[in-house]
């Protein structure tokens, strides 16, 4: 049988798009970069990494000291004292 005897012509409806395979710049490879991070094996040590690193950043974050207030004066009269 020819393929273009089919009833449905799918070789001539799906062609190959050339386009993207030349693709290239940032865009192009934050794409790639996506594409990879998601596929199964990858995406467990992505998750994992993105977990430690917000663990990592809040524990940094709850590890710094407060700053003091300056500029305030000393407490009014109506504050008790211990």
């Amino acid at each position: 049988m020819k393929p273009r005897s089919w009833p449905l012509p799918i070789p001539r409806r799906f062609a190959q798009n050339h386009r993207m395979e030349n693709e290239a710049g940032r865009a192009a490879a934050i794409r790639r970069l996506v594409r990879w991070a998601i596929t199964p094996p990858q995406s467990y040590a992505v998750y994992f990494l993105a977990l430690v690193l917000v663990a990592g950043s809040s524990f940094y974050a709850g590890s710094l000291a407060p700053k003091k207030p300056s500029g305030l004066g000393p407490p009014p009269v109506s504050a008790p004292r211990n």
